[in-house]
């Protein structure tokens, strides 16, 4: 059930981030957001997978989002 909760969250987290895409404040504000409540390992899958889809457009906010978050 846990990891069941967490790939929905991970889904769930990528599904909002392509919808806000268009604007790089509220995507920072998502990815924020995502990040606090992802575990570990979701958290660098996620990273992976921005830097796959959004790195073009905004590889700064993503790398800063991630360099702010303390290591669990």
């Amino acid at each position: 059930m846990m990891k069941e909760t967490t790939v929905a969250m991970l889904d769930m987290s990528k599904t909002i981030l392509e919808k806000v895409s268009f604007d790089k404040i509220l995507f920072r504000k998502e990815l924020s957001k995502a990040v606090q409540w992802l575990r570990p390992d979701e958290k660098m899958l996620l990273k992976v997978w921005a830097l796959t889809t959004f790195g073009h457009m905004y590889k700064d906010i993503i790398l800063d989002v991630y360099k702010s978050v303390v290591k669990s």
